[in-house]
């Protein structure tokens, strides 16, 4: 826990006070999220452009490197979730499992970063939706109390890079290939 957790998390987890309805959607985006976002990635690899596709791929890659690089940071640095040091209120069950990173906020973030990097101006509004999307389930996951707002964070941070090592992987790889000249975009 950070210096800065306790207050924020103070400031942005539900308490009796909260609207119910603004507890309802912190539980909805961070229970079905996840899922609704499979099905345009389904459809965007079944029925999308070889650039969609390729983009697309590579998300799903990004959010796999980052979902195991969390779980590494998780098993070696266990840190413990807000309701186990008696903090704020948890609206919805949850294991006692290590908090940092929140793999909810690594895989958001992870897509969002990917997309950034394979959509183009094009499909700009792809790429706010992710961003969007990926902040409302940081906030969502310390509104319900089982993260930290540095769990969140921290989350962001292994999502974003661990989608831009996968991209830049993957153009190195293309230029190795003979794909791409040097100097070309993707």
């Amino acid at each position: 826990m950070l210096p800065f957790d306790p207050a924020l998390f103070l400031l942005f987890n539900a308490n009796a006070q909260t609207p119910a309805a603004s507890i309802a959607i912190a539980n909805a985006i961070s229970s079905w999220l996840p899922t609704l976002s499979a099905v345009p990635v389904v459809l965007g690899l079944a029925l999308g452009s070889k650039a969609l596709r390729r983009t697309l791929v590579l998300a799903l890659a990004s959010m796999l490197v980052a979902w195991a690089v969390a779980r590494l940071i998780r098993w070696g640095f266990p840190t413990p979730r807000p309701a186990q040091l008696g903090m704020g209120m948890q609206w919805i069950e949850h294991a006692l499992r290590a908090s940092f990173p929140s793999m909810h906020a690594t895989g958001a973030f992870a897509l969002a970063q990917a997309l950034s990097l394979g959509c183009t101006r094009h499909r700009r509004w792809i790429i706010v939706a992710a961003w969007i999307l990926a902040l409302a389930m940081a906030w969502s996951r310390v509104h319900l109390g089982v993260h930290f707002p540095s769990d969140v964070l921290g989350g962001a941070l292994v999502g974003m890079a661990s989608a831009a090592l996968v991209w830049r992987s993957a153009l190195w790889l293309r230029r190795r290939a003979g794909m791409l000249r040097p100097g070309q975009a993707q």
